[in-house]
């Protein structure tokens, strides 16, 4: 399984032959001006809520591609709306696609398209694949519910969001990390903008103190589990 960071909460994964991208926000992303979203593969792209900062390119890069969107049941039907292919789901349903089995789990976050348009509870995904399981938490706050995920999938990675302000900070991704029981933490949704600026040491030395391990990517950069 192959990870790679587009910037802000913009995910692909390379797992059992197919691609898939999760949360597309890069035109609009000035720190990934060098990222070209017409080279990015994706047969599916998984949203985990409706806000522009991880929307913004999804119906671009889903006509090209023909990609299946992933997402809850409001924002399936808001991009079927406009003849794209989709699958929708909701919390606590998963499914099995021919790249592993996924499951839509809970998250706390508002969800609304750019314009208003109501996008549904949002949502985060755990995926399980190649003998790896993930999981990709959205936006979200700290919440308990975090702590049911291990109790049905043992993680390899949790992808965290630790930009504060409008979700979790560092502290609390660490707590994150204790209720997901997993000590391999790839951070996202920091720096894009002033609100969610991070100091990228401060935050490696605290998951280090805490016995974990704080992966900060830059963006195109790739990891392999």
């Amino acid at each position: 399984m192959k990870i790679t960071f587009y910037g802000h909460a913009c995910i692909g994964i390379e797992v059992s032959g197919k691609n898939i991208l999760v949360d597309p926000f890069i035109t609009g992303n000035p720190k990934a001006s060098h990222i070209d979203i017409n080279t990015i593969n994706a047969d599916y792209i998984l949203v985990t809520h409706a806000h522009n900062d991880h929307t913004l390119d999804v119906e671009a890069i889903a006509k090209r591609t023909n990609a299946v969107i992933i997402s809850n049941y409001e924002i399936a039907m808001h991009f079927a709306k406009k003849g794209l292919k989709y699958h929708p789901m909701n919390h606590g349903g998963s499914w099995d696609f021919d790249f592993g089995n996924v499951k839509y789990v809970n998250a706390v976050h508002t969800s609304s398209f750019a314009d208003g348009t109501y996008g549904g509870n949002p949502g985060g995904f755990v995926i399980e694949g190649e003998h790896k399981n993930i999981y990709i938490a959205g936006d979200t706050a700290l919440t308990f519910d975090m702590k049911l995920i291990p109790m049905r999938t043992k993680l390899d990675l949790a992808i965290l969001p630790i930009g504060d302000n409008f979700t979790m900070d560092v502290d609390d991704a660490i707590v994150a990390s204790d209720f997901l029981d997993c000590d391999k933490i790839l951070g996202y949704h920091y720096d894009t903008f002033g609100f969610i600026e991070i100091n990228h040491e401060e935050a490696k030395k605290k998951f280090f103190d805490a016995g974990k391990d704080l992966m900060l990517l830059e963006i195109g950069e790739s990891i392999e589990l």
